[in-house]
């Protein structure tokens, strides 16, 4: 029925950011806040049990990143439709986020009326992306970044694990840390730097660190 409330799940790894979203949505009739975690995937089998209409997701997340977690939601739950709700505005994790099923992408420090208009045309089947991550497009477009199209060739080739792998080393992250975060083998953690060294071209922590930054992974 239409005067039933939206429910909406959150998740995202920082427990403030979750609160004050939450907060927002519940001041206001339109919105039910079915559930929240800080775990991509912990969160499936609650939203398998909640079927919320929409979920707003981050994208960086320790375990499971948020681009990962789509699919998962979508096999959770049909009817659920997802939302990003990041800091990142790289070309690429817009591109990656929508061609995984996202419907609406939404950058954190939007007007927090956007959050709301996010959630609404996602519902009703429109698409949604926040008017700062479509400029931030556009004005890419228009001075063709031909250095940023190869990277993000590169990182699209990557596998979910290899992303997981990649913003851990990008952090700072020495092997042991990588294999133990990540529950892995340390030759397994050494092969997977090797392959990202590989195809991504990048032969240092340092410049991991450099196309994560130009990427949107990290702030510089």
């Amino acid at each position: 029925m239409e005067d039933q409330p939206t429910l909406v799940y959150l998740i995202d790894d920082q427990a403030m950011i979750r609160a004050a979203f939450r907060s927002m949505l519940e001041a206001d009739a339109r919105f039910s806040v079915v559930g929240d975690s800080g775990d991509a995937r912990a969160a499936i089998a609650e939203i398998e049990r909640s079927m919320p209409d929409i979920v707003l997701l981050d994208i960086t997340m320790p375990g499971l990143s948020g681009i990962d977690a789509i699919p998962l939601i979508r096999k959770a739950s049909r009817r659920t439709k997802v939302v990003m709700m990041t800091h990142h505005k790289g070309e690429t994790f817009v591109d990656q986020a929508l061609r995984a099923g996202a419907e609406g992408y939404l950058a954190k420090d939007s007007d927090p009326s956007e959050l709301f208009l996010a959630i609404e045309a996602v519902h009703r089947g429109d698409p949604f992306v926040s008017p700062r991550v479509a400029a931030g497009l556009v004005s890419r477009y228009r001075v063709g970044e031909d250095v940023n199209s190869k990277s993000a060739s590169r990182l699209e080739t990557l596998t979910p694990r290899e992303r997981e792998v990649f913003q851990l080393l990008a952090l700072g992250k020495a092997n042991k840390e990588v294999a133990r975060e990540l529950g892995m083998s340390l030759g397994t953690a050494k092969k997977h730097r090797e392959n990202l060294q590989r195809k991504l071209d990048c032969h240092s922590a340092a410049e991991l660190a450099r196309l994560a930054i130009r990427e949107g992974l990290l702030s510089s």
